[in-house]
């Protein structure tokens, strides 16, 4: 396994290498107005969502979010007490057709890449839906994507 992931990066370039896009997990209460008093912070920052999934629990929540200006974002957050942690995603563009996804799976599946959790965008940079996940190995499953015909988008392409 480790020399698939070794040979996997060693044929991508430094050029194909689009910088992984930082995602936000937020720790809510279950409360009514929670969700709407985190995207009020944030759109009163001017920052912008560009992905959001939220997972429910019995006690909290836990919101995970992408966004325009994770720096912003990461201060904004700090401000006002609110608990995060930060991760990388890879963000794969999908082709138009029903079968794409599929097709990005398996590419997956087949470099071994465990995949966590994904969840879809908000945006469509170039009129195409895209596809946040999230993987053990991060750059090792960006490599694989790109290796594998996918495009691959980084921050920048996602930042306003």
């Amino acid at each position: 396994m480790k020399e698939n992931r070794m040979a996997a990066r060693s044929e991508i370039t430094q050029a194909q290498r689009s910088p992984l896009v930082r995602q936000f997990s937020v720790f809510l209460q279950n409360k009514i107005g929670a969700l709407l008093d985190l995207t009020r912070l944030l759109g009163q920052h001017h920052i912008h969502i560009c992905g959001l999934s939220v997972v429910d629990t019995a006690d909290s929540a836990v919101v995970r979010l992408v966004v325009d200006d994770p720096d912003r974002c990461h201060d904004v957050l700090a401000e006002a007490g609110i608990a995060a942690a930060e991760s990388q995603v890879v963000v794969a563009e999908l082709p138009h057709g029903p079968e794409k996804l599929g097709e990005v799976l398996r590419i997956l599946v087949a470099a071994e890449v465990n995949l966590q959790y994904t969840y879809s965008l908000m945006i469509r940079p170039h009129d195409r839906a895209l596809l946040a996940l999230h993987c053990e190995d991060a750059e090792y499953a960006r490599d694989v994507l790109v290796q594998g015909g996918v495009t691959v988008l980084g921050q920048n392409d996602i930042s306003r």
